[in-house]
């Protein structure tokens, strides 16, 4: 296999797996507080919730060192600071969807629901974006 599919099925990979946390992670700290709420103290929502957490955050990490492999490859067109200004802002929503896990790791959930589910849609929107960049490579 050539070397450069190897580094853009890795690249690939990891974004999807990097997807998921970034998808499941706010939804996850709603049934965390639920429970939280339900039942006092951690559970297994909230183990759940941080090692999905790190998972991911450790394939964020492959996924963005990939990518910026791939655009130095590329020797980085118009269209690839496009995405990594997107990426940029959805590696900000991960940072504060940390910041919110640690919180709710030690007993503070100071975020509602309805708060949690529309921060869940920013990064939908984000990804759209990423992702008609990278298809139609718009310049």
């Amino acid at each position: 296999m050539d070397w450069y599919i190897g580094i853009k099925v890795t690249h690939i990979l990891c974004v999807m797996g990097w997807m998921t946390g970034i998808f499941a992670v706010p939804r996850a700290l709603i049934y965390w507080h639920r429970e939280f709420e339900a039942h006092g103290g951690g559970g297994n929502t909230g183990l759940l919730t941080v090692r999905l957490f790190r998972f991911s955050a450790l394939l964020g990490v492959i996924a963005i060192g990939t990518g910026l492999w791939l655009a130095w490859l590329l020797e980085f067109p118009d269209w690839v600071w496009v995405k990594l200004g997107l990426v940029t802002v959805l590696l900000a929503h991960y940072v504060f969807t940390g910041l919110l896990v640690k919180k709710a790791h030690s007993g503070t959930f100071d975020k509602s629901d309805k708060y949690l589910r529309i921060f869940n849609e920013i990064s939908v929107f984000v990804v759209i974006g990423i992702l008609y960049i990278v298809v139609a490579k718009p310049f």
